[in-house]
């Protein structure tokens, strides 16, 4: 499974657009090479780089097997970031350039979760569940 963004290229910087500078929105993200078991799929947008240890921006759980995620769309349940809210929550470093990771992952049923959980919360649930991942990063400085 591979996933890539129109909007940036991998390990290159996110367009302001996308972040907390711009119209803090999510990018879109395509996704290929989907194995044929996957039920549905997970992200977990983070930035291992903040200061306060890994910060997480979006959590999204319960998305259909698909091809592409859309530009600032809703693709399933979300849980909640370290915004201390239900969405999307873009870049926005202190300092320094930092980088976002959007992993994906490819699951073999689909999770009866409630929305809100914690990044943690759902790790746990995708255990032993998890048929294939992918990631792509993007940077960002201010």
């Amino acid at each position: 499974m591979k996933i890539t963004s129109p909007s940036f290229e991998h390990n290159e910087p996110m367009p302001k657009t996308y972040t907390c500078d711009g119209e803090d929105i999510n990018p879109s993200l395509r996704i290929s090479e989907i194995p044929e078991e996957v039920v549905s799929l997970a992200l977990i947008m983070d930035d291992p780089d903040a200061v306060s240890g890994t910060f997480v921006h979006w959590v999204v759980y319960g998305i259909p097997p698909q091809e592409e995620i859309g530009e600032d769309s809703v693709p399933g349940r979300q849980g909640m970031n370290d915004f201390g809210r239900k969405d999307y929550g873009g870049p926005c470093p202190p300092s320094g350039t930092h980088r976002y990771f959007f992993r994906l992952y490819a699951l073999d049923e689909e999770l009866e979760l409630e929305e809100g959980l914690s990044r943690d919360e759902l790790e746990e649930a995708m255990e032993g569940h998890v048929i294939d991942r992918a990631e792509v990063i993007g940077l960002y400085s201010r």
